[in-house]
């Protein structure tokens, strides 16, 4: 925990038009000054700060504050971290709580695991510009992949030569610990002689993976040889620093673009983010090669609600990214997706075409996921009816995913047009599948906190959790229907005696209580 006088010096030294300052150009006007909202898109500044009071207010989307409030929107950061942020900006010491000897063992190693990994970043640069090798081989590639020179400099691009121990060789000599080059991931120990060490990227050119503050984490190396039995690709294993599925590739490059599209584009792999940055695309990210995750689509929410994910061609490789989808749908953001023409992937189609050709493409092109996963699948189905009924139930598994009532009612209206089915239809299946989940989840959360139902048994803390994981809100509001409207008159739709649709006057009791029973619907609360 930061001190509270620290925090006081901290508030009191961070001027609001300095740190604004730093990331957006500010102009004077009268006591205050003036500039273009950092967090939407004007024209027409909009943007106050005020340094004799300390605050920033836009009057185009309503955002204000202090400098900490203005760094934790700005960089997407908590508070402790944006105090810090301005306490590093003007050389404020911060003594926090006295740590154990374990905590400071296991900060001091992680510290140590960063700087091997920026020591190798730039060893693997060096060997990339500066030796025959790397400029013979690893820079021939990269320049065959057209890369420019400045876009291998941003992203620090770098090749790994032939060879033993090159790395570990240079690090130990210059006076890092043989222990932190394997705990980075960089070295591995023979398993046959435990006293032979060797490089992992040897005869590579190099990636390396920041965090979303910048720092390299990981690396991933690419061969340039032809063997089948050599792995095209191989990356750093999981470190202390590093866990593949809580990172995204270019996330440090992207991040402000993101913001500012308010939309984020999901490729594939490294070279499809490095080219999309060099055609002027740079809200973009990878998530190489891995299964999308949760945690991922987790860190692009920090930053937008919208997701576009760029395919190649492949059918193969769309189908079994649709998971991903419905892991996106799930977590609350807009999925749109985009399909390249003739097998190409980002990483081609962008070296094709013009930076004015291929923002239209990606404008034009983009459809929302019913769209796409429909007219993908339909085009499988071949009018076999039983085909279309998986398909269709496919969907509608997808779309109850979704968590907002009114984005899931205008997917399923897509779908009953798409589809050329009622919606009523969908929206009963819609509702059994969303129980069956619901059920699914309350078991597991039960499950996980071995909830007892004998009530006398449970701890004091229970009730929460009991109010979670049953359905009271759903039925309370069942019963205050009936008890309101119950007598009301409706028109329900129903069959006559030779099966034509006809319409009835029932009371709303009749009509709830036979769909409940139609639905075997039991209520859960005893009360």
């Amino acid at each position: 925990m930061i001190p509270k006088e620290t925090v006081d010096l901290i508030l009191d030294t961070a001027r609001i038009d300095e740190v604004v300052g730093e990331f957006v150009s500010l102009k004077k006007r009268g006591a205050n000054m003036l500039g273009l909202c950092p967090f939407h898109n004007e024209k027409t500044p909009s943007f106050n700060v005020s340094p004799s009071r300390g605050i920033y207010k836009c009057f185009g989307c309503g955002k204000g504050g202090n400098s900490v409030n203005f760094i934790m929107e700005h960089e997407h950061l908590s508070y402790p971290e944006a105090l810090r942020w301005l306490a590093t900006k003007y050389n404020i010491a911060i003594e926090e709580e006295e740590r154990n000897p374990e905590q400071l063992q296991r900060d001091n190693d992680r510290e140590s695991i960063f700087v091997v990994l920026q020591y190798a970043q730039k060893h693997f640069t060096k060997n990339l510009h500066d030796t025959e090798e790397g400029k013979a081989i690893g820079m021939s590639y990269f320049r065959e992949r057209g890369f420019r020179p400045d876009i291998i400099e941003k992203f620090q691009l770098g090749y790994s030569p032939e060879g033993w121990r090159d790395l570990t060789d240079s690090a130990i000599h210059a006076g890092y610990k043989l222990e932190y080059l394997v705990r980075a991931g960089l070295t591995i120990q023979n398993e046959e002689n435990k006293e032979k060490y060797f490089d992992r990227f040897q005869g590579r050119v190099i990636f390396p993976v920041h965090n979303a503050s910048g720092r390299v984490i990981a690396f991933g190396g690419r061969t340039l040889k032809t063997d089948k039995k050599v792995a095209k690709y191989i990356n750093s294993p999981e470190t202390e620093v590093y866990h593949k599925s809580n990172v995204l590739y270019g996330l440090y490059f992207a991040k402000k673009a993101i913001i500012q599209e308010d939309v984020c584009y999901l490729v594939e792999g490294y070279t499809d983010v490095i080219s999309m940055h060099q055609a002027g695309i740079e809200n973009v990210v990878a998530s190489s090669g891995t299964a999308l995750t949760i945690e991922q689509i987790r860190l692009i929410r920090r930053y937008t609600n919208n997701i576009t994910i760029l395919y190649d061609g492949d059918p193969a490789g769309i189908k079994a990214s649709f998971r991903g989808i419905d892991l996106i749908l799930e977590e609350g953001l807009n999925v749109r997706v985009l399909l390249f023409p003739d097998n190409d992937d980002p990483d081609s189609y962008s070296k094709k075409v013009s930076s004015e050709e291929l923002r239209d493409f990606i404008k034009n092109n983009t459809k929302d996921f019913i769209a796409f996963k429909t007219e993908l699948l339909l085009s499988e189905t071949q009018n076999d009816p039983i085909r279309k009924a998986e398909l269709i139930r496919e969907m509608v598994n997808s779309i109850a995913l979704i968590p907002d009532n009114i984005t899931r009612s205008v997917f399923v209206k897509e779908c009953s047009r798409i589809m050329n089915i009622e919606e009523q239809t969908l929206l009963n299946e819609l509702n059994k599948i969303r129980r069956r989940n619901f059920e699914k989840k309350k078991d597991s959360v039960v499950e996980q906190n071995n909830f007892v139902p004998d009530v006398a048994a449970q701890p004091t803390e229970q009730p929460a959790l009991q109010q979670q994981t049953r359905t009271e809100y759903q039925e309370r509001e069942i019963v205050r229907l009936l008890f309101n409207y119950g007598l009301e008159p409706i028109t329900a739709e129903t069959e006559d005696e030779e099966g034509r649709a006809m319409e009835i006057q029932v009371s709303l009791a009749e009509f709830m209580l036979h769909e409940l029973s139609d639905e075997h619907i039991v209520f859960e609360t005893p009360v």
